[in-house]
């Protein structure tokens, strides 16, 4: 039998907004797991691809095995998805597990729904390049920040009302609909949440540059003088501004919620989600598509008009937006992150010290395994021999195959793995 357990070499994306140097998560994992690896002082490391996406597709580090790359590998050898998966998606791996290190915001964007993006992608394949949906989890290893869905309808109108640029922007006839909205008609709010995002994100170009260099230019004076200027977000919106100088997207810090996340805790992004990840390291999982609309804080395509039909215009705490995992029934060392969706599913996988032998175990799933913290020596009847693991190291696993952890490091070990739980 050809090797089934096999360790991976994985693609790095240099993207302008990543963390440089050994500053950057990713730069350290891959340091760590490959010594030979030259890491570039100057160089932005945002993204680490493992998986099968043909603009990354992961190299197998094994010369036994014939297949250079993980795609390869899994459409001459469908079975190690595990059967349902295989037949669920048509013999794809059904996700991309990324680790990414944000150093300044990406786009305000969403991910449409599988109907929407059939229909993107059947007009505008230079934009949308494939049919599939794209929900998406965010795993914090540091502490992480992101702008995710609409905030609570108070909080938007508190801002209306203290900062004049954005209401300015708005119109005094959307801002009032929307002051009147009351929350015993969720419709109505959503409707008049649709029309204020809607009209900001169309205002004419010299309009809110000029609003966004009048409120810049207030805060900067405010903040000088040492008022507070939390009722303006004021901070954010400095941060912002300084990344992205005359950029509609420092508007929508007003519309959508900031979350931070400790390191362990999650959030889901599910189809028409406005967000941008704002600074920090994570691991993340998503559907395998690139499809995304954009709307601000990006030089890239935007669509304004698909944006903001699109959008799920439920307002929500940010609270609400952080999922928790859960610890296994089965096994105590190891936490389920769970999101509402079929395609993918965590486990972060934590070894204490004191335990010297632990067996990562089989499912029925192709499962990919990356190592945050500690050493191990790996054995798998799967494996052709035995495999070292250390901070780096990624291992794709086929379904229905378990690994034996031989740990040597004083502090034990933490492991993320993603597979498809079906």
């Amino acid at each position: 039998f050809p090797p089934a357990v096999f360790p991976l070499s994985c693609v790095v994306q240099n993207y302008s907004w990543g963390k440089v140097g050994l500053e950057s998560e990713v730069a350290k994992l891959v340091a760590s797991g490959d010594p030979l690896v030259q890491i570039q002082p100057d160089q932005p490391y945002a993204e680490l691809w493992m998986g099968t996406h043909p603009r990354g597709d992961a190299l197998i580090r094994d010369n036994r095995i014939p297949q250079k790359t993980l795609g390869q590998w899994i459409a001459d050898n469908p079975a190690c998805l595990g059967a349902k998966v295989k037949d669920a998606f048509q013999g794809h791996l059904p996700f991309l597990f990324k680790v990414l290190s944000v150093n300044t915001a990406l786009s305000v964007q969403a991910h449409p729904n599988k109907e929407l993006a059939a229909k993107l992608h059947a007009q505008f394949p230079e934009h949308y390049p494939d049919a599939n949906h794209k929900p998406e989890m965010a795993i914090a290893l540091t502490p992480f920040e992101g702008m995710c869905g609409f905030r609570p309808v108070e909080e938007i109108v508190s801002f209306l009302q203290n900062v004049p640029e954005l209401r300015a922007l708005i119109g005094e006839v959307a801002a009032e609909q929307l002051e009147r909205s009351g929350s015993d008609d969720p419709r109505g709010v959503s409707a008049a949440l649709r029309v204020c995002f809607t009209r900001l994100m169309k205002s004419e170009k010299k309009f809110f540059v000029d609003q966004l260099n009048m409120l810049v230019k207030r805060i900067s004076q405010e903040a000088a003088e040492g008022k507070d200027t939390s009722g303006s977000n004021g901070e954010l919106l400095l941060r912002l501004h300084s990344q992205y100088p005359g950029d509609i997207g420092c508007f929508t810090i007003y519309f959508l919620n900031l979350v931070r996340l400790e390191p362990g805790e999650a959030m889901f992004l599910g189809a028409n989600e406005p967000h941008a990840y704002l600074h920090g390291d994570c691991v993340e999982v998503m559907a395998c598509s690139d499809n995304t609309v954009r709307a601000g804080l990006t030089p890239k395509f935007i669509d304004v008009l698909t944006l903001c039909e699109m959008l799920n215009y439920t307002p929500a705490p940010s609270s609400s937006k952080i999922l928790l995992a859960a610890q296994s029934q089965l096994d105590p060392h190891v936490y389920l992150y769970d999101p509402p969706v079929p395609d993918f599913t965590v486990m972060r996988i934590e070894i204490p010290a004191s335990v010297k032998l632990y067996l990562i175990s089989a499912i029925d799933s192709a499962s990919i395994l990356l190592v945050i913290q500690g050493t191990a020596v790996g054995t798998s009847t799967a494996a052709a021999s035995e495999m070292s693991l250390h901070r780096g190291s990624v291992l794709f696993v086929s379904a229905n195959e378990s690994i034996s952890l031989h740990l040597s490091s004083p502090d034990g070990m933490l492991l993320f793995r993603a597979c498809c739980l079906l």
